[in-house]
């Protein structure tokens, strides 16, 4: 296979804030296909860049008391633990404000004059009066114009995908104000994609089948004649502004003084700014390098940004001369627990950082969100029970089992040393593992399957396969009980190579799986006194791919991989506590309490006529399987039916010391869905800041009389 030179990216995250878990999704869906490629002999340069410019984080900057440079540097200068903490192997990070990215978007926006598709015109803007400057259009929010959609931004709607200008919105407001915006008039610039050279193009360029069929079917709605909130038709593709008016953090227009370039220009341009940056520090020429006829260029992507990524920026390429994406990959979103939006607040959230700091291992996630991925551009969910059986039955219970049973075997009974040779039996019984299987009527090799399947993207069809050729050598394993042969000195020399065997197997899935579980593949190559594996050593040809193994002696084995806990998930998925930042003991300030705690900012009667506190009697209480820190209370609040409510009281309390007892609830709190069922209020207890320190939680109880539905006032 001759090699290909591949050129992949990432969307470029907005630096305002840290990493989410849809970043970390993406992330390991692109990096599970570049150390494929890579595994593959192929060269790959896999970078990304911090999209650092516009008006939010101008204004972001400024509330935060810093230059905006410095802003996004110190948003920067925290993205290495979230990289190397769940083995992301990007090439190079970059900023979209290096001067790389300044030269390539002027130069990019010089070829596009040249080529007679910039344009100014005159246009009514909306200004914030109370702030004095001209809205951008994420600052401004209002209805979508096409489907009626509340609280919409002023460039796209995120409910059916339609772009328009911030003056086609419905009842507009200032984000920023919340104050109603005037118009003023404003010379902009614009990218003429309405251009009948551009709308050729792209019609050609979306619809040749690069593109996911559901994303170039979406793309072809914009070619259309489309219906106007006001009744009124635009027909194709309209021009694109790509200018914004000082104050402005961005890249300047040349030639137009207080004109900058929208932020959605120049980000995209960042991709080619980061290439370059790696290219120049190992003194690799840029432009040479682009123009290699055989470069592949690679975007992944979430749905969200589809319209930027296949109308303006291979148009924008196209027409300055340069070299257009050869596809543009895009995903779903990610959800939590069937489908709940991700939210922190309400115990939702999966923090990427907080996940590796309770020491869960980062392959656990590649693993999961790698079954669930596919080719398609569709929503995938994070489910806290399916995510603990899936790496606990596939990764302990199948594939690590392999070697931690046959490798004991080998070292007790045979020195560690592997089988000097196999018979046809147990040569055919490796076969059948490893090497072709038959679904639907249709024979397919093993490998190349796999191969074919992570080439695709289809993730979670390799992983099936991946799995059944676990299960098939653990039912051989099984079948041939090695622990009943290992008492018979009669079939010592069978179980040398069964065991052979299953090691060969695990060996095969490993180099499988390197590209999901890179570490764990790593340490698992030890064994065999190995370092990482190339696609090479997969050949799975009978008496070929294992004969330079067979005598071989094996490392001790290592145990590779940990159970995931109830523990760790329950502590992964609580909500943040309610608390100020703890302070060093010696500089609290004088109005702290015993507790621990300053008061709480002041509140008004109306914040606290908000909150419905109700007596509630505990009909009953009981402890909750899988969590060390859980009671679940069956309460009586006088409403005629029972709730249900989970509290973390569990380490004061024995559940049947609160059974009958009185407490108090906060009856009007939104129910909470948790991994062990639908938690539908709070009780109330009190405890120190500091429970380390100054252990006891105390259930709050009323005093004699009160009844369940009592309101406390």
């Amino acid at each position: 296979m001759p090699q290909r030179r591949l050129f992949v990216t990432t969307a470029l995250p907005y630096a305002n804030g840290n990493f989410h878990i849809g970043h970390i999704m993406e992330y390991i869906q692109a990096d599970i296909w570049v150390r494929f490629q890579r595994m593959q002999g192929h060269e790959v340069n896999f970078v990304g860049a911090d999209d650092a410019h516009g008006a939010p984080i101008m204004i972001a900057a400024e509330k935060a008391g810093k230059t905006p440079q410095q802003f996004v540097a110190d948003i920067a200068a925290g993205r290495k633990p979230y990289l190397d903490g769940f083995h992301i192997s990007f090439d190079n990070w970059h900023s979209t404000d290096a001067p790389e990215n300044h030269q390539l978007a002027q130069q990019i926006y010089r070829d596009l004059q040249a080529a007679g598709l910039i344009a100014t015109k005159t246009i009514e803007q909306f200004f914030d009066a109370e702030k004095n400057m001209f809205l951008p259009d994420r600052f401004i929010k209002g209805q979508c114009p096409k489907c009626g959609a509340k609280d919409q931004y002023g460039d796209n709607c995120e409910v059916c995908g339609a772009v328009y200008a911030p003056t086609d919105l419905i009842n507009p407001y200032s984000a920023l104000s919340g104050a109603t915006p005037v118009l003023k008039s404003s010379e902009h610039f614009f990218f003429r994609l309405s251009d009948p050279r551009c709308v050729a193009f792209l019609e050609e360029w979306t619809q040749d089948g690069k593109l996911q069929p559901e994303v170039a079917n979406k793309v072809r709605e914009w070619f259309s004649v489309r219906t106007n909130a006001d009744g009124t038709q635009s027909e194709g593709l309209g021009d694109w502004d790509i200018s914004r008016d000082a104050p402005y953090f961005g890249i300047e227009i040349p030639d137009a003084p207080g004109k900058y370039f929208y932020v959605w220009l120049d980000a995209p341009v960042g991709y080619l700014a980061s290439l370059k940056n790696l290219l120049d520090k190992r003194g690799v020429d840029y432009a040479a390098y682009m123009a290699d006829p055989t470069l592949e260029q690679y975007h992944f992507i979430g749905k969200d940004i589809v319209t930027f990524h296949t109308l303006f920026w291979p148009a924008m390429l196209h027409f300055s001369g340069r070299k257009t994406p050869d596809n543009i990959f895009v995903h779903g979103f990610l959800t939590v627990n069937n489908g709940e939006k991700m939210s922190k607040s309400r115990g939702t959230g999966l923090d990427p950082l907080k996940y590796l700091s309770l020491g869960m291992n980062p392959e656990w996630l590649r693993y999961y969100l790698a079954a669930k991925l596919n080719a398609r551009n569709e929503d995938i969910d994070f489910n806290a029970d399916d995510f603990m059986a899936r790496v606990n039955s596939d990764l302990i219970g199948k594939y690590v089992n392999i070697a931690s049973r046959s490798a004991s075997f080998i070292h007790k009974k045979f020195d560690g040393q592997l089988a000097s040779n196999l018979s046809p039996k147990s040569k055919t019984a490796l076969d059948n593992i490893l090497q072709e299987f038959t679904t639907e009527g249709v024979s397919f090799d093993r490998e190349g399957f796999i191969s074919e399947r992570l080439k695709e993207r289809e993730f979670g069809k390799a992983i099936r396969e991946i799995m059944e050729c676990a299960n098939l050598a653990n039912q051989y394993f099984d079948a041939c009980k090695p622990w009943e042969m290992a008492k018979d000195e009669s079939k010592l020399f069978e179980l040398h190579e069964v065991c052979t065997v299953a090691l060969l197997a695990f060996r095969q899935l490993s180099i499988f799986l390197q590209p999901i579980l890179p570490t764990t593949a790593e340490n698992a190559a030890k064994l065999f006194g190995e370092s990482s594996w190339t696609w090479a050593d997969t050949s799975v040809t009978a008496g070929k791919v294992y004969e330079h193994l067979l005598g071989k002696t094996i490392n001790e084995y290592q145990h590779l991989m940990q159970r995931v806990t109830p523990e760790q998930l329950e502590a992964l998925f609580e909500p943040p506590a309610q608390t100020e930042p703890a302070q060093n003991a010696a500089n609290l300030m004088a109005n702290t309490l015993p507790g621990g705690e300053e008061l709480a900012p002041t509140i008004t009667i109306d914040d606290f006529a908000k909150i419905d506190l109700r007596i509630a009697k505990i009909v009953n209480c009981e402890s909750v399987e899988g969590s060390i820190k859980l009671l679940r209370l069956t309460l009586d609040v006088g409403e005629g039916k029972h709730r249900n409510v989970f509290s973390g009281i569990a380490s004061a309390y024995k559940p049947e010391d609160l059974i009958g007892k009185h407490t108090v609830m906060v009856a009007n709190l939104a129910p909470r869905k948790m991994k062990f069922g639908l938690s539908e209020g709070m009780v109330l207890a009190a405890s120190h800041a500091d429970e380390k320190a100054q252990p006891g939680i105390f259930v709050l109880e009323p005093g004699p009389g009160a009844v369940p539905g009592l309101r406390v006032r």
